[in-house]
């Protein structure tokens, strides 16, 4: 019986693997019980085929911590000549009802947030720094520790 549970368990791992045809680069690193304005996030990209063109992707890991409806986020796009692309990104995290929108079946969910797509061709290693940039209604300074979040991750898919 044993058997039969592994050899299933393996099929199952590979369908949804290969399933992933799209993924070229696909990492997390985790902020902790909570992410301090001052922490930037940062990934190193692998050297891509310029020829082809590429959908990123922020991805968020967030519980019912947290405390707000949207997610502010400041992402910035060092590219191989050094000249770095600065955006101010927000993102929908909660229904009208306060659940959490994202995919999973507990109180953590994941969230797939569109950063650039379709034109989009790289040539040479980029890095990526994301840090958060959540203020309170009212207040002119950022959240000092953002509770909830607890993981961001970079992903990147070919189009092809």
């Amino acid at each position: 019986m044993k058997i039969k549970n592994s050899i299933l368990f393996i099929l199952v791992a590979l369908s949804i693997i290969s399933c992933d045809k799209k993924r070229v680069f696909d990492e997390y690193k985790t902020v902790g019980n909570s992410w301090h304005r001052d922490s930037i996030i940062n990934f190193k990209l692998p050297k891509l085929d310029a020829t082809k063109k590429y959908n990123l992707y922020v991805n968020v890991r967030d519980n019912n911590d947290y405390p707000f409806d949207n997610l502010f986020l400041i992402v910035s796009l060092e590219q191989p000549n050094k000249k770095v692309i600065v955006d101010t990104l927000e993102y929908k995290m909660a229904n009208p009802d306060g659940t959490l929108m994202g995919d999973g079946f507990s109180d953590i969910k994941e969230s797939k947030l569109f950063y650039k797509e379709k034109e989009f061709t790289m040539k040479g290693e980029y890095k990526v720094h994301i840090q958060q940039a959540v203020r309170q209604t009212g207040k002119v300074a950022g959240m000092e520790n953002l509770k909830g979040i607890t993981e961001i991750g970079f992903r990147v898919e070919t189009l092809d």
